[in-house]
């Protein structure tokens, strides 16, 4: 296998591990509470981080990545994990994932913040369209308990959004499953005083598929994800294996069909269509 193809593969892999995440959180929050859910896969997944870069002997981050890292566990360790546990009880896993085609849409967002590109006007003309698009999506599918569901998860998408583009640059300097196993590592601190404080006292009530759900988004999203993701990048490049992120949706509604049987509205394919056409229009011209 040439090194372009297994750049694919590893990215189609990581991408197929991500879309399981919101059906497996909505599970998860059957039993768990979110703020015990986001505590408890941010520590298993920082154990399993540390014996990798023990084992590998990977070098320490410097002073100067630190603020990098802190930001990168700000939203992927701990912001979207937790947003979207919360907007999971007020929503079905099939309704945010429209919200996750704009995904991809934040993260470049959040690199031309950073003043490392200067995109085309269209770029802006898709981003525009696109955030609407979703916009008008939660208003005209809302109640009054859908609001919160939508605002934090469009809440979630802005602080991953932020981390991806913060991580993607660390990278560069540390490799990409490092810098999610450091994310987790210094979010030990916060995290596992979190877990101790939100300990639930009905754990012999927890079903099996809630305790599995807590382990798939704690081992394989929080973790093994990041590890076939950042691979592909490598191996593939940047710019042609993150496009395959814009199938994130599409697995995602069909996991929540399948698995929870979840219906899937014909706005949401239509409307997660809309998304992913303007995303992949925005990132042509980012």
């Amino acid at each position: 296998m040439d090194r372009n193809t297994a750049g694919w593969l590893n990215g189609l892999i990581g991408v197929v591990i991500f879309s399981g995440s919101l059906p497996a959180t909505r599970i998860a929050v059957g039993g768990f509470s979110p703020f015990f859910l986001t505590s408890t896969r941010a520590v298993i997944a920082a154990l399993l981080g540390s014996l990798l870069l023990l084992l590998l002997r990977q070098r320490p981050p410097t002073l100067s990545d630190l603020g990098s890292l802190l930001i990168v566990a700000a939203g992927v360790v701990i912001g979207f994990p937790l947003l979207t546990a919360l907007a999971l009880q007020h929503i079905t896993s099939a309704h945010s994932i429209v919200f996750v085609g704009l995904l991809p849409l934040a993260t470049a967002l959040f690199g031309v913040l950073r003043g490392a590109a200067r995109p085309h006007p269209a770029f802006w003309l898709f981003s525009g369209v696109g955030a609407l698009a979703v916009a008008f999506f939660a208003l005209s599918q809302s109640n009054g308990g859908n609001f919160s569901g939508d605002s934090l998860m469009i809440a979630a998408i802005i602080v991953c959004g932020l981390g991806y583009a913060e991580g993607a640059v660390l990278s560069r300097r540390l490799g990409g499953w490092q810098v999610i196993s450091w994310a987790l590592l210094i979010s030990v601190p916060v995290m596992l005083p979190a877990m101790l404080m939100t300990w639930p006292t009905g754990l012999a009530r927890v079903s099996l598929s809630e305790w599995l759900s807590l382990g798939y988004v704690s081992v394989f999203s929080m973790l093994v994800g990041f590890v076939f993701w950042y691979r592909g990048l490598v191996l593939g490049g940047i710019t042609g294996v993150s496009q395959l992120q814009l199938l994130q949706p599409f697995f995602g509604l069909s996991l929540a069909a399948l698995l929870l049987k979840e219906p899937v509205a014909p706005t949401m394919i239509a409307m997660t269509l809309v998304v992913v056409a303007c995303v992949a229009m925005a990132r042509r011209y980012a």
